[in-house]
């Protein structure tokens, strides 16, 4: 299985099997970090210039995949725990503690094996059961209780902010 840089495990073995589309390439097909960071890479820039920006990748008729890439990254930005389903709740202006963390199944720049950055959302009682090498993201599992319990206790306090009270309501409470 896969390691951080500071050895604890991500939870798959291969970083690349739970990838989707990278995050600089445009609907056209088009790689937007050539483009954007010529200075970055001067010679992969010139070559995406050479090519109209086309995503060597991207090109179905193409030898690449998204691992010889030297700038591939792939963050996932589905608000949902990827291994139990469990789904983002965060109130405005609130400080309380996210439900989801971006997990990295790999890091940009972290050796041979670890070149690219590749993340998706767990809950952070996935999350920790990952990296205490108790659990994979591909697991199939129904959300913690303590998860869903956190969840529901944001969308009553959701719901209870959305209520319609009239001030007839209000002056009566009042009274």
């Amino acid at each position: 299985m896969e390691k951080t840089p500071t050895g604890t495990a991500v939870g798959v073995d291969d970083p690349y099997e739970h990838v989707g589309l990278c995050d600089h390439l445009t609907d056209e097909g088009n790689c937007r970090y050539a483009f954007d960071h010529p200075q970055h890479d001067p010679a992969f820039a010139r070559e995406r210039r050479e090519d109209d920006f086309a995503c060597p990748v991207a090109d179905p008729d193409g030898d690449w995949s998204w691992r010889d890439c030297p700038h591939f990254r792939c963050r996932n930005h589905d608000r949902q725990c990827v291994r139990c389903g469990l789904e983002e709740r965060r109130m405005a202006h609130s400080d309380e503690r996210p439900l989801l963390e971006e997990h990295h199944l790999s890091y940009a720049g972290g050796g041979e094996t670890l070149s690219h950055e590749i993340t998706v959302y767990l809950c952070r009682w996935c999350h920790a059961k990952v990296h205490n090498s108790w659990a994979r993201i591909d697991d199939d599992v129904n959300p913690d209780p303590e998860a869903m319990a956190e969840a529901e206790g944001r969308r009553s306090t959701e719901q209870a902010e959305t209520a319609f009270e009239t001030a007839a309501e209000r002056y009566d409470r009042e009274k």
